[in-house]
């Protein structure tokens, strides 16, 4: 998907992750998509998303789809 290193990247968390650190999946905007880590373990690689496939997913968070999860 995209050349770029994720260290090279900048990534952002939201800010009801809580505090120190907290429970966090960072997202970082690269030049042809969005790529999401867990901040706890981002040895442990990063996803793959295209916005409109991200788009999609904050959609179904927005009306509820994921409440079941939490």
């Amino acid at each position: 998907m995209t050349n770029q290193q994720p260290n090279d990247l900048t990534w952002r968390k939201s800010s009801f992750s809580g505090a120190n650190g907290g429970d966090c999946v960072e997202i970082a905007d690269t030049d042809d998509g969005i790529l999401m880590r867990n901040s706890k373990l981002i040895d442990a690689g990063t996803i793959p998303f295209t916005r409109s496939e991200l788009a999609a997913f904050i959609a179904g968070c927005k009306a509820g789809e994921f409440d079941d999860l939490a």
